[in-house]
C-alpha cells in the first residue's frame, strides 16, 4: 500500500548539516517536486489508520502543511498549524523546540481546553519539534488522540510512545553509506 512512497526514497539526495546526514525529499524539503500521487497514497494511509473521532488535525510549519492539508480536504477535519512565528493573538502558546539540527520557538493558537486532536507531521528524529507541540498542546488543555509522521529517523517515535502516546510513522528509515535504507514500513 505505500508503493508510491517506498519508490520515492530510491536515489535522494543526501545532504551534510553539520554532523547530520539529511537526506532530501518532496514530503520532507518540498524539492524536487510532490507528486498528487505521493501524497494521495500517504494521506489515505493515515485516514484508514489513524484516530479521526478527532476535533482537529494539528501539523507544524512547514512540512507537515501539506500533509494535514490533504488529510483535512480528506477527512473533513479543521487543521491548525503551529506556526514558527508569534502572532500576539489572545491565548497564543509559545514554546521552545530543539531538533537535530535546529532551534527555535513555536507558536499555537486555534486550540481550546478539551479540543481532541490528531497531530500529524512530515518526520520525527529526535522528537524535539513534536515535544514542544505535545506541550504547546498540554499548556492548551487538549487531549492527543493519535499522531502520525511519513518517515521515521531516530528513536523520537519510541520515546513518545514510552511517553503513553499513540505514536506512529508510515516508514522507518537510516541514512547509511550514501543512501536512505527503509528499515520497516507500517504495510508489512
Amino acid at each position: 500500500m505505500l508503493d508510491i512512497l517506498k519508490a520515492s526514497l530510491k536515489g535522494v539526495p543526501i545532504v551534510k548539516k553539520g554532523d547530520y546526514h539529511y537526506f532530501v525529499h518532496p514530503i520532507t524539503d518540498g524539492v524536487p517536486e510532490l507528486q498528487p500521487s505521493l501524497i494521495e497514497e500517504i494521506t489515505s494511509y493515515i485516514a484508514k489508520n489513524a484516530e479521526t473521532n478527532v476535533d482537529k488535525i494539528v501539523t507544524i510549519e512547514a512540512m507537515g502543511i501539506h500533509i494535514g492539508t490533504a488529510l483535512s480536504l480528506k477527512t473533513g477535519i479543521p487543521m491548525v498549524i503551529i506556526r514558527k512565528r508569534m502572532y500576539g493573538l489572545p491565548g497564543e502558546i509559545a514554546v521552545h523546540q530543539a531538533t537535530g539540527y535546529s532551534k527555535g520557538e513555536l507558536y499555537l493558537n486555534g486550540i481550546h481546553k478539551g479540543d481532541k486532536v490528531l497531530i500529524v507531521d512530515d518526520v520525527i528524529s529526535t522528537g524535539g519539534t513534536m515535544r514542544a507541540t505535545i506541550e504547546a498542546l498540554k499548556i492548551a488543555g487538549a487531549e492527543i488522540k493519535d499522531i502520525f509522521v511519513v518517515f521515521s529517523r531516530g528513536n523520537g517515535v519510541e520515546e513518545l510512545m514510552k511517553m503513553g502516546y499513540n505514536a506512529r510513522a508510515l516508514i522507518d528509515v537510516d541514512v547509511s553509506e550514501g543512501k536512505v535504507i527503509i528499515k520497516r514500513s507500517a504495510d508489512e
